[in-house]
């Protein structure tokens, strides 16, 4: 006999899939099981057979109200999670300088416990009030905090993965660095313990912080343990031209930048890259063809004045990408502000296309005392060639399925596919002051795109992962 399912939930539900970059499903049926996968997804008009098969009754059906409509949770594929307490400030230098004074005297301070607890608590609260059911983490090189985010991101339900930073390099703040036998000590600490606890849903992620600030051996160790534990793999690449330069002078013998990476086994189907806005055609090819995937975050890139990633370019490509905050390079956590800034670069890009200039960075921001222009037309797409910008449908897949695949988790989650566990967020459009408004002649459609042009957390009135709510939230 059929199992019971645990709940119903009756309404519209809209998603991503493989073939449609977004899917409405209006009056439709959703059941999902005690342990929080979707069992069926039907048409209401199955409701009695359904009923019969599932063993439920009207009782246990959770209908929707006008216009509210179930979508996939938001998957961040990269966030800093120490660096929120400065979120929304401190955007007036390029990256190298930003890290010096801002990010690394800030994150020195996450060694006590008992400071990293408040912000920690918050960011991971604040994320999931913004929809934000899975998170991609960045610690900081301390072991101990960091293992209490993954705590938190556990005890509020969130997905997550977690990632204690690591460098043996630091020419900017000296003391915020580790050997390197106690990076990989550390790191072996950290995976172990973190993997005797055994979470459900929150799972380590070796972080090497980027190329500049590891050794050779640091990243070849790091890549040797990624191996051993089956774990997931993070970094950054590719993200400003200064970062560029120095790379190629620290490992002058690899032929690029994916290189340093690859040759270390830090490239795999389980790796996601943040940035990669100067890529090559040629590094494009070796993410391809290692799986990896690639975490596009434009708000983080124009604020920093770092560059541009052209997305059509990737997805012709075939790699894997999806969106990323980069807080506090990116200022806002809501994942809905990814989107938004997703499709006004793919737009400047089209636009820059179209008049067959080069862009210049300053154009886009001028942080103060700073004016600094992008380097020649890496990343351009061709003028001979026609050039798309991305669809909102496209930026949505991004922000929900695309997260998912970047994270190697799409068979888990991502969108609604019988058989994933139930990560949703209930979006309700009519809220008292809420930030848009709807109109007798608004389609379902309409309401969807209002939604991610204009909603915030007002509109996001329930919050699950795994079939469990965690939004509204416990109080602290």
């Amino acid at each position: 006999m059929t199992s019971k399912v645990a709940y119903c939930i009756k309404g519209t539900f809209v998603h991503a899939t493989d073939s449609s970059p977004i899917e409405i499903l209006q009056n439709h049926i959703m059941g999902v099981n005690s342990k929080g996968k979707i069992e069926f997804l039907e048409h209401a008009r199955e409701q009695l057979k359904l009923a019969k098969k599932w063993r439920f009754s009207e009782s246990d059906i959770r209908e929707l109200g006008s216009h509210e409509f179930c979508m996939p949770g938001m998957v961040d594929t990269h966030i800093h999670a120490p660096q929120y307490s400065f979120s929304g400030t401190a955007l007036d230098l390029p990256l190298l300088e930003w890290l010096d004074k801002y990010t690394f005297p800030t994150e020195k301070k996450y060694k006590e416990v008992d400071f990293a607890k408040n912000i920690y608590t918050s960011i991971v609260r604040r994320t999931l009030r913004n929809g934000t059911t899975t998170a991609c983490y960045f610690a900081t090189i301390y072991t101990d905090s960091s293992l209490l985010l993954a705590e938190i991101a556990h005890n509020y339900g969130q997905r997550a993965f977690v990632g204690k930073v690591c460098m043996d390099i630091n020419n900017f703040v000296p003391n915020y660095k580790e050997t390197t036998d106690e990076s990989i000590a550390e790191t072996e600490r950290f995976v172990k313990t973190f993997l005797e606890r055994k979470y459900c849903r929150v799972k380590p992620i070796i972080t090497p912080r980027f190329a500049v600030s590891c050794s050779e051996k640091l990243l070849q160790e790091l890549g040797e343990l990624a191996i051993i534990h089956g774990t997931h793999i993070q970094s950054h690449i590719s993200e400003a031209d200064g970062e560029i330069n120095l790379v190629k002078t620290l490992f002058p013998n690899y032929k690029n930048y994916t290189d340093v990476y690859d040759k270390n086994k830090l490239l795999t189907d389980k790796t996601v890259m943040a940035h990669g806005c100067y890529l090559s055609d040629e590094e494009l090819a070796i993410f391809r063809e290692r799986g990896a995937a690639i975490s596009h975050c434009p708000n983080s890139n124009i604020s920093l004045c770092s560059g541009h990633l052209d997305v059509r370019k990737v997805l012709e490509h075939k790699v894997k990408l999806g969106l990323g905050t980069d807080v506090a390079g990116g200022y806002s956590p809501s994942m809905l502000d990814a989107f938004r800034r997703t499709m006004d670069m793919s737009k400047v890009l089209y636009i820059q296309h179209e008049l067959g200039q080069k862009i210049d960075c300053s154009s886009l921001y001028s942080p103060r005392g700073n004016q600094q222009t992008m380097p020649a037309s890496k990343a351009l797409p061709n003028k001979k060639e026609k050039y798309t910008a991305l669809t909102y449908k496209e930026a949505f897949r991004l922000a929900t399925l695309g997260g998912s695949q970047a994270l190697n988790i799409d068979d888990v989650t991502g969108n609604f596919q019988v058989g994933k566990e139930f990560d949703a967020i209930l979006v309700s459009p009519c809220v008292p002051d809420g930030p848009l408004d709807v109109f007798a002649d608004d389609t379902v459609e309409d309401i969807v795109q209002k939604f991610l042009y204009l909603g915030d957390d007002r509109n996001i009135k329930e919050v699950y992962v795994a079939g469990k709510q965690v939004v509204p939230l416990p109080n602290a």
